[in-house]
């Protein structure tokens, strides 16, 4: 395995960031004219705090463009990069990516959670793993009615689909995001085991 300090590693890593630091929610709300999206509902700027404005279209267009910078990421590296930097130049944009969204500098490192971003990775570096992984969250999101419940459960099956599929090294790095998930929801999880977490269509639990 590749040393994590090679140059085509490094430039991955970078690469990654800066592609998933880019905050389509936040330009999109804006250029609709809904102003700053980190003023309204949560805070959030993905896409579920962006359909919190009763702007569908406009959600779906920022999911399709969260998602698609990490399946983006991934698969520049791997066609961009010299071929022996291999899978996991891929996999280390991906997970740069979702880093970049959560923690974007041009934001002062203020992002969103990285839900869509992570499934757009997935997709890229091992698609039977994305799709795995989008089932799991609808047919959580169908059962439940709770997106954050639904984003934690479909990632943290993530890493069990990844070593049942793919590689170790694919596995851990869902790992990693999974666990990154999990930390960024941690309001969510109190707010279901408490009850009041607010269900897809916006009544409380």
């Amino acid at each position: 395995m590749e040393t994590l300090m090679t140059p085509p590693l490094i430039a991955a890593a970078l690469g990654g960031y800066l592609l998933g630091a880019i905050p389509f929610g936040l330009v999109l709300s804006k250029l609709a004219g809904l102003g700053d999206i980190r003023a309204i509902g949560s805070g959030n700027i993905g896409a579920t705090n962006v359909l919190r404005t009763g702007r569908k279209g406009l959600a779906a267009a920022v999911l399709l463009l969260d998602s698609g910078k990490g399946a983006a990421a991934a698969l520049a590296a791997l066609a961009l990069l010299p071929a022996e930097a291999g899978p996991l130049a891929s996999l280390i944009a991906g997970v740069a990516a979702v880093i970049g969204h959560n923690f974007p500098v041009w934001l002062r490192f203020k992002g969103g959670k990285g839900v869509a971003t992570t499934l757009g990775v997935l997709l890229a570096v091992a698609w039977p793993i994305g799709l795995a992984a989008c089932a799991t969250w609808l047919a959580v999101a169908a059962l439940f009615r709770y997106s954050s419940l639904a984003a934690l459960l479909s990632l943290a099956a993530a890493p069990g689909y990844a070593l049942l599929i793919d590689r170790p090294d694919t596995a851990v790095a869902a790992g990693f995001l999974a666990a990154l998930a999990w930390a960024r929801h941690h309001q969510n999880i109190a707010r279901l085991l408490k009850g009041e977490e607010s269900k897809i269509g916006g009544e409380k639990g």
